[in-house]
């Protein structure tokens, strides 16, 4: 199962205990995946369609719960799952109760009043249109919506409860979408995907800690072949200077460090510095060694 799927799994569980949370986890399931039909009596018939199992359960339990109807449901091919309110008087009473706007708003704003109720909503938005990567593979969290004006609404309550989500148009639908993990994490936990949010921390963990030791290691190598680059420019600018014009010129520091460094190429600069007598410092070798060089450089354009 993929990582929506088992998150989706988990919300199936998660019901609001308050009518009022219920039918705002109602409405956002409306609002992505019902539509009202008139009837020719003037009757209203209500369909929810959807292609998720767990998701057309979870819309007949909330309509259950929160309304005391029982609606019908049938399955068309082998991925879409169909549920029906026939009824006109309680599809009447569905419609008063998620109090659908007249002004072609997603949800109205009375609904959503409470923190929990924006939290249910948030979390029937996510059944009935989100989808996430698995973590393991990268961080990315959608919601995909019709029509923009929605999309900005969705946005919107998003930001109420404190998350940050972005919006871009693609094959004719708006995509409110996440990448950051933090932002991630903190939207399962607003919708109640404890369980899953476990799960995703602790890839981030695992990931931030491989990424860390990956960052040290190149750190590290990088450092390695610097040293290694510097100490053979250093062996080379010396022997250089043997081959040329000797060491009977230089002074008695700069000759003495010069010996040490072609009898060993290897050493760090503190090491060599342990070798003198009397001991130097690591930014004291260093300084000798780069007047070596500046030294061999003189010679070459001399030569």
């Amino acid at each position: 199962m993929s990582f929506s799927g088992k998150v989706k799994e988990e919300l199936f569980g998660q019901t609001g205990r308050s009518r009022h949370c219920q039918l705002a986890e109602l409405a956002a399931l409306f609002g992505c995946l019902g539509q009202v039909i008139l009837e020719r009596d003037g009757n209203y018939i209500i369909k929810f369609t959807t292609e998720n199992l767990t998701v057309l359960k979870k819309c007949y339990i909330l309509i259950k719960k929160a309304l005391r109807i029982e609606p019908d449901f049938s399955v068309r091919g082998h991925h879409q799952y169909l549920l029906y309110i026939f009824d006109g008087d309680e599809s009447e009473q569905f419609l008063r109760a998620i109090q659908v706007p007249a002004d072609l708003s997603l949800v109205s704003k009375k609904l959503i009043q409470k923190t929990c109720c924006r939290r249910a909503f948030i979390r029937g938005l996510f059944l009935a249109c989100g989808s996430m990567t698995d973590p393991n593979r990268s961080y990315h969290l959608e919601l995909a919506i019709g029509v923009k004006e929605h999309a900005d609404e969705i946005r919107e309550i998003l930001g109420v409860c404190g998350l940050e989500a972005k919006v871009i148009e693609r094959k004719n639908m708006y995509v409110i979408y996440m990448k950051e993990g933090s932002a991630i994490a903190d939207f399962l936990n607003v919708i109640g995907a404890h369980v899953a949010l476990m799960e995703f921390e602790n890839v981030r963990i695992l990931k931030e800690m491989r990424n860390s030791i990956n960052r040290q290691v190149n750190c590290e190598t990088a450092n390695i072949k610097k040293a290694v680059s510097a100490a053979t420019r250093q062996i080379t600018d010396i022997q250089y200077i043997h081959d040329t014009v000797g060491f009977g010129n230089l002074s008695e520091n700069l000759s003495q460090i010069a010996r040490l460094r072609l009898e060993n190429p290897d050493v760090t600069l503190k090491e060599l510095g342990d070798m003198l007598e009397p001991p130097l410092g690591k930014s004291g070798v260093n300084h000798r060694l780069r007047r070596l060089s500046e030294i061999a450089e003189d010679l070459r354009r001399r030569m």
